[in-house]
């Protein structure tokens, strides 16, 4: 047996990790243990561990590390108290065969950090990616340097990756793992959503979620402005807002959406709805706006448009359905227009890859064929 543990620090990497962790689960070759820790423990966030827990998982470890706030210092010191907290953890994991990670989240390269002294291998999912808008792209690029088997989503993540490492060496282009999950979970009507999660999203509502833009801080508060008279403008539009992830500034954002959907009826936010709730809102939506992976690595598999604003996923690999635009009312409103206008998206998502198997079962097999060596 094979000690493998998975690395999830939220919501968002824990949806993607879902058909993998199924076969990790039954695999009779491996011994499974998750580490939840970041904003799955967070009550500010809904303490989205429980969701892994019900979905019959154990966690080996929980590991709280809330920061004290969400300014460069807050952030900063939540950093070196993650990799503290790990450094106990793999002295006492010191069996471990391989550690999965994912992402790029600076709590992730806090555990990966803290992870190297201790000679530990690593499998590292969506390396080679790049998010000029965000810190992020710095804690993905540490992780892969610190990993030794990579699994990316793109032939040009492959390449970029290749050359950051300086070999192709165990790096596989297996396309995005999270499209697994569209065959694999039943999503709701949009009478079923409403009724779960007591909001409306159809045809006539804009899917939101802008996250901090991490590099450059006032570009926040130009999107709070610009989106609110976006919101105002469109009267005939609803707005579903997602709220944003614990990153710098987080809190900003969050307080700002909050005061537009007590100022205006037609907004309404929501913390958390799982892989299900958040798949079948991308169904039933009519298209996308703000700042999030989803609307490039997910919206083209629900033929969605994406209104992609300002910086933080610039340099990802974008399907013909992602119109990017800068942080400008103008702008906004010019790519909302010519969205709508195109009605469905038919074309390709660039991180699908065609083969004979799901992406979850590739990454399982190269897995087994890695610990096997």
């Amino acid at each position: 047996m094979h000690k493998v543990i998975v690395l999830t620090s939220s919501r968002a990497d824990y949806g993607i990790y879902r058909p993998l962790l199924k076969l990790l689960a039954a695999s009779n070759e491996i011994d499974l243990g998750i580490i939840a820790f970041g904003a799955h423990l967070f009550q500010s966030h809904g303490q989205t561990v429980n969701a892994i827990k019900n979905e019959g998982y154990s966690i080996l470890h929980e590991v709280n590390h809330e920061p004290i706030n969400d300014s460069p210092q807050g952030i900063s010191f939540n950093l070196g108290e993650v990799i503290q907290k790990f450094s106990s953890i793999w002295g006492k994991e010191k069996d471990t065969n391989l550690i999965i990670c994912l992402g790029d989240r600076y709590e992730m390269f806090g555990a990966i950090i803290a992870s190297i002294p201790f000679q530990l291998k690593i499998a590292h999912i969506h390396g080679g990616e790049t998010t000029l808008g965000a810190i992020d792209n710095i804690f993905r690029h540490g992780i892969s340097l610190s990993s030794s088997l990579h699994f990316v989503a793109t032939q040009a993540f492959q390449a970029r990756l290749q050359g950051l490492l300086n070999t192709d060496q165990n790096i596989f282009t297996v396309g995005a793992l999270s499209l697994d999950n569209i065959n694999e979970v039943d999503l709701l009507s949009v009478k079923e959503f409403e009724k779960q999660f007591d909001l409306l999203i159809d045809n006539q509502t804009i899917l939101c979620t802008f996250h901090p833009e991490t590099i450059n801080l006032e570009a926040n508060k130009k999107f709070i402005e610009n989106f609110s008279l976006l919101c105002d403008f469109y009267t005939d539009l609803r707005f579903a807002v997602g709220l944003p992830n614990a990153d710098t500034d987080g809190s900003y954002l969050r307080e700002s959406y909050l005061r537009l959907e007590n100022t205006l009826d037609r907004v309404s936010c929501f913390e958390h709805l799982g892989t299900q709730g958040y798949f079948s809102a991308m169904k039933n939506c009519k298209l996308l706006l703000g700042n999030t992976s989803s609307g490039i690595i997910e919206a083209a598999s629900f033929e969605k448009y994406v209104i992609n604003v300002g910086d933080r996923q610039k340099g990802r690999v974008n399907s013909d359905n992602v119109f990017n635009t800068s942080l400008d009312f103008q702008d906004m409103k010019n790519a909302l227009e010519m969205a709508i206008s195109k009605g469905k998206f038919e074309g390709e998502n660039e991180y699908k890859k065609d083969n004979n198997m799901t992406v979850a079962e590739e990454v399982y097999n190269e897995i087994i064929n890695y610990l096997s060596d």
